[in-house]
């Protein structure tokens, strides 16, 4: 005989259309004091991965195209407060005869030092250098302007022996280059002192010596078809702090190693050149790559170190690679990294 409980369950719909389902809880957007509505902050999505798309890079963050425009502004400015107390007059001279070189070499050296930090926007960082740069470049800015007249000097002498009697000939112009080459030096030592990089001085220093030779070269074509004076003098040491910093980028650019290159963000577009042994990454103006305008990124976010061939990322926040949070990361050429809303592409130069 079966018992009660062995009785088959019958539900019918009756009975299912009495079941009562709770609605899901709807959280309420909290009001503040001011009375607006608050659905949370972005705070609270910090350790959330939000792929950012690439974007187009901008002309205005290629070092060779803002170290050209801050060698160019150094050189007017440094022209247009020495011109004043410069003459033309054979054996006459004043004190803007003396001061117009060092003081276009300081103007230069203070632009290449500001151009930077201007384009990362670190205001700290730019006040920092440019204090820094002022006094050095002035003493270096007499320094180099004898070796520079020594050295055209030099050049002047050769070219007379072998018969050269006019300014008009090339070979006046290529002494007067090979004269300024050190002024672009000087252009270079700055920037790696204030970049705190021997080897972004060394770079610094070739591509200031390029540029340099080449304004200076064509220093004096540009005084004879301008007919001399002062209009001539501003166009030529223009032209000269124009080639001596795109040369300093351009060069930089190439002889690169490591480098770190913002495909998404704020610097889509800059790169960052790896030069210390430990690079600094953080909302700190002072880090090596600051990174602004994004509160989810700490003042020591991440850091790279650099240890023989092998550059290591170590992160105190999220910072994602694939999609996936990482805390420390040895980094291959081409590994695409998210901090906040920045993304960079790690980027080696290939090794034979």
């Amino acid at each position: 005989m079966s018992s009660p409980s062995d009785a088959p369950l019958k539900i019918t719909l009756d009975d299912i259309a009495a079941v009562n389902v709770p609605a899901p809880a709807v959280a309420a957007p909290s009001v503040g004091a001011t009375g607006a509505k608050s659905y949370g902050t972005i705070h609270e999505a910090a350790d959330q991965f939000m792929p950012v798309a690439e974007e187009r890079g901008s002309i205005l963050l290629q070092g060779w195209f803002y170290l050209g425009l801050a060698g160019l502004g150094g050189a007017i400015v440094g022209w247009g407060i020495a011109e004043p107390g410069f003459v033309d007059r054979v054996g006459g001279a004043r004190w803007g005869n003396l001061f117009m070189l060092p003081l276009i070499v300081t103007m230069m050296c203070f632009g290449f030092a500001m151009a930077e930090s201007t384009v990362e926007r670190s205001l700290q960082k730019a006040v920092l250098r440019g204090a820094l740069t002022l006094p050095l470049g002035l003493v270096l800015g007499f320094f180099f302007d004898r070796m520079a007249s020594v050295i055209y000097a030099t050049g002047l002498r050769i070219c007379y022996e072998a018969g050269v009697q006019t300014i008009r000939n090339p070979a006046v112009w290529i002494a007067r280059g090979f004269g300024w080459m050190v002024i672009g030096a000087a252009g270079g030592v700055v920037y790696g002192i204030i970049g705190q990089s021997a080897k972004k001085g060394y770079y610094g220093v070739i591509g200031g010596i390029m540029g340099a030779g080449l304004g200076g070269t064509l220093f004096d074509p540009l005084v004879m078809l301008t007919h001399g004076g002062a209009p001539s003098r501003a166009v030529g040491f223009a032209l000269v702090g124009v080639t001596t910093g795109v040369g300093m980028g351009l060069v930089e650019s190439a002889l690169k190693d490591r480098w770190f290159y913002v495909v998404a963000g704020p610097l889509a577009g800059k790169q960052f050149i790896l030069y210390k042994s430990v690079t600094t990454i953080g909302s700190r103006q002072q880090s090596d790559i600051y990174l602004f305008k994004d509160p989810n990124i700490l003042p020591e976010h991440a850091a790279i170190q650099i240890a023989g061939a092998r550059a290591e990322l170590r992160a105190n926040g999220p910072v994602y690679w694939a999609g996936q949070s990482v805390k420390n990361r040895v980094l291959h050429d081409g590994d695409l990294l998210q901090i906040g809303r920045y993304s960079f592409r790690y980027k080696e130069k290939q090794r034979s």
